[in-house]
C-alpha cells in the first residue's frame, strides 16, 4: 500500500528518520526568509502486517443448491462436505443454507446428509414452502386503498405458513431474517416484516381530513348506486399488476396487466420484472390456478420493464404475441437458464396489423386457436411511436366489448384508428403536463396527451398507467381529467361495470397522498418559475410559449413518423 505525500516544507534534515520507510522522490530547494528550505515528494510504503491484527478465521457457512434428484448424489458424496461433517477441517460449520425443493429436502438420503453436520450446525431452508411477507409497503398501500373502495382495491392475500412434518428440522427463510456470525452466533428476527393491518388503517384514519373525505365519497357512491358490489364477477376483469415505468419500486411495479377474459381464460398484457411476485401477492395460494388459465401473453416491445418475465401453464404451450426479436431473448434464456421454448409459441405482432395477410399456416392455426379459446372476434396490433418494433393491441370480444392497450408510445394516429369506440383504453401517461419536451425525448406521453388520444378514438373510458416512478403514489392531475378518466394503481381491480366509479374516488385519494401531491406541486411550481425567468431573459422577438408548444407537437409527430418509417 503506497501513500504519496507532497507539499511539505522542512527546516531540518528529515531524511535519516524516514530512510527505512520512505522512498525519496527528490527535493525542490528554495529560500524562505533567509533560511534554506525545500519542498519534497516521497512515497510511504505500508504493508498489511504493519497495521493488521493476526488472521482470525471466521465461522464457516455453506450454501448448497440442489434443484433436482440428479444433484443429490454429487452433493452427498462431495469430499469437501465430508471433511466438515467428520470435523477434519477445524471449526464446525455454523450454518448451511439449502436452496432445495421440498421433495428432495425430505428424501431419506438428503435428510441423512443434513444430519451428519451435527447438532451445532444451523440449517436455513429456502424453497417453495418458504412463506414470508415481501414488499411490506405494497401491503400497507393496499390496506389503506381498501378503505376507499374494497372492491376496486381488494386486500392482498395473507401469507399462510404451511404445517411442518414431524421430522423437519431447520429454519424457514423469512424476509429480512438475519443470522449473525460475529461476535455471537444467533438468529435475529427484529427486522422480520409483518402485515400489521390495524396499524396501517389507524395511520390512514388519523390523516387530517381523511375520515371526512371518505364519508363524503361513500355517500356519493351510495346515492349513485355505485357501492353495492353488483359489478363483482363481470368480465372482462382487469387487474393492474404493474403501473410504473423503467424499474420496479415499492409501490409501483413495472408494466403488467392481467385481463381475465372469462372465468376460464386470462390474457397478460406485458410481463415486466416482478410480475409473478405481484400475482402471488394478489392471489396467494391460488396463484397456480390463475396461471392455469393463462394461455396468452402480449409483449408490446422488448424493453426489459415489459418482458423480463414469462409465465403460464407448465404443461400447455402459451401463445406469446410480440416482436420477433423477442425470440432472441427467449432463446438465450432457454439455452442458459431453463428449457422454456416447448412451453410457448410466438405469433409475430407485425402479422396482426391491419391489412396484413402474411401469416404462415402454423401462425394462422395458432391465432385461430387463440381466438376460439378466448371467444374473441379480433386481436389486432399496430405500430406505435416509441422504440423500433413497439406495438399496441386491440382485443375485441364476441360479446361486443373492446379493450385497447397502448404499450409505450407518444400520441399515435394509428392507435386512434385501431381503437375507435373502445370500451376501455389503457394508455401510458409516463409524465405530467408541462414535461412535453422530456416526453418527446423519451418517446412517451403526458397525462393530457394520453387523455387526448382516448377522446379522439371516442373511448368509453380511459385508464392511465405506466407512470414515471417520480409519481410513486399519485400523479399530478390536469384540467383534462373528467368522469371518463381514471388512474391505475398496482393490484387495482376493475371491470366495465365499476370503472365509472374510479373518478369518484379522487378526493379521498388526494387526502391519503396529500404529502406526496404537495411535493409534486412544489416541484412543478419551481419548474414553471424557472421557465418564466428563462422566457423573461430572452430578447424581444423570441418565440411565444404557445408557438413553442405547437413546435413541440410538430417535432413529436416528425420524430414519430421517422421511427415508423424505420420499422
Amino acid at each position: 500500500m503506497n501513500f504519496i505525500l507532497y507539499g511539505f516544507c522542512f527546516f531540518f534534515n528529515i531524511m535519516p528518520v524516514l530512510e527505512q520507510h520512505v522512498k525519496f522522490c527528490g527535493p525542490t530547494w528554495f529560500v524562505c526568509k533567509e533560511k534554506t528550505c525545500f519542498l519534497t515528494t516521497f512515497v510511504v510504503q505500508i504493508f498489511p502486517e504493519d497495521v493488521c491484527t493476526p488472521a482470525d478465521p471466521g465461522p464457516i457457512f455453506i450454501v448448497v443448491e440442489c434443484p433436482t434428484e440428479e444433484f443429490v448424489m454429487p452433493v452427498v458424496e462431495n469430499e469437501t462436505f465430508k471433511r466438515y461433517q467428520e470435523k477434519k477441517s477445524g471449526s464446525p460449520v455454523a450454518l448451511v443454507i439449502h436452496m432445495t425443493p421440498e421433495s428432495i429436502l425430505h428424501s431419506s438420503r438428503y435428510w441423512h446428509w443434513m444430519k451428519q453436520f451435527g447438532p451445532q450446525t444451523e440449517h436455513l431452508i429456502l424453497n417453495e414452502n418458504t412463506s414470508t411477507l415481501h414488499n411490506l409497503r405494497s401491503y400497507k398501500i393496499q390496506t389503506q386503498l381498501n378503505l376507499v373502495h374494497p372492491e376496486i382495491f381488494p386486500q392482498l392475500a395473507n401469507v399462510q405458513k404451511k404445517e411442518e412434518r414431524p421430522e423437519f428440522f431447520g429454519v424457514r427463510g423469512e424476509c429480512l431474517l438475519k443470522y449473525q456470525l460475529r461476535p455471537k452466533l444467533e438468529w435475529q428476527r427484529d427486522a422480520v416484516t409483518s402485515n400489521n393491518t390495524e396499524e396501517f388503517v389507524k395511520e390512514a384514519m388519523e390523516l387530517p381530513g381523511f375520515v371526512e373525505a371518505l364519508e363524503n365519497c361513500k355517500l356519493t357512491l351510495k346515492l349513485d348506486g355505485a357501492f353495492t358490489g353488483e359489478s363483482k364477477g363481470q368480465y372482462p376483469e382487469v387487474i393492474f399488476l404493474g403501473t410504473g415505468s423503467a424499474v420496479p419500486m415499492k409501490t409501483r411495479n413495472v408494466s403488467s396487466t392481467l385481463v381475465n377474459v372469462s372465468p376460464s381464460h386470462s390474457l397478460l398484457l406485458d410481463c415486466g420484472e416482478g410480475t409473478f411476485g405481484q400475482l402471488h401477492r394478489h392471489y396467494g395460494e391460488n396463484v397456480d390456478e390463475v396461471l392455469s388459465k393463462l394461455s396468452a401473453i402480449f409483449v408490446s416491445h422488448i424493453h426489459a420493464d415489459h418482458h423480463t418475465v414469462t409465465c403460464g401453464k407448465p404443461h400447455t404451450p402459451v401463445s406469446v404475441i410480440g416482436p420477433p426479436l423477442l425470440m432472441t431473448w427467449l432463446n438465450q434464456y432457454h439455452n442458459h437458464c431453463q428449457d422454456i421454448l416447448h412451453h410457448m409459441n410466438l405469433i409475430p405482432a407485425k402479422y396482426l396489423t391491419d391489412g396484413t395477410e402474411a401469416l404462415s399456416l402454423k401462425n394462422k392455426n395458432l391465432l385461430a386457436s387463440f381466438l376460439e379459446a378466448y371467444q374473441l372476434e379480433q386481436f389486432q396490433t399496430c405500430l406505435v411511436r416509441h422504440c423500433r418494433n413497439a406495438y399496441a393491441c386491440s382485443v375485441v370480444h364476441r360479446s361486443g366489448w373492446k379493450l385497447v392497450y397502448s404499450g409505450d408510445t407518444m400520441p399515435c394516429d394509428a392507435l386512434v384508428q385501431m381503437g375507435k369506440d373502445a370500451s376501455l383504453l389503457i394508455h401510458e401517461a409516463t409524465l405530467e403536463d408541462g414535461l412535453e419536451e422530456e416526453a418527446i425525448e423519451k418517446t412517451h406521453s403526458t397525462t393530457s396527451q394520453a387523455i387526448g388520444v382516448g377522446m379522439k378514438m371516442n373511448a368509453n373510458f380511459i385508464m392511465l398507467n405506466h407512470f414515471s416512478q417520480r409519481y410513486a403514489k399519485l400523479p399530478l392531475f390536469s384540467s383534462d381529467f373528467s368522469e371518463k378518466v381514471g388512474i391505475s394503481f398496482d393490484h387495482m381491480r376493475i371491470n366495465l361495470g365499476n370503472v365509472r366509479t374510479v373518478p369518484k374516488l379522487v378526493n379521498p385519494l388526494k387526502v391519503l397522498f396529500a404529502e406526496d401531491l404537495e411535493e409534486l406541486e412544489e416541484r412543478r411550481e419551481k419548474r414553471e418559475l424557472k421557465q418564466m425567468r428563462e422566457m423573461e431573459d430572452q430578447p424581444n422577438g423570441s418565440q411565444p410559449v404557445a408557438n413553442h408548444k405547437r413546435d413541440l407537437e410538430g417535432a413529436s409527430h416528425t420524430m414519430g413518423n421517422k421511427r415508423l418509417k424505420a420499422n
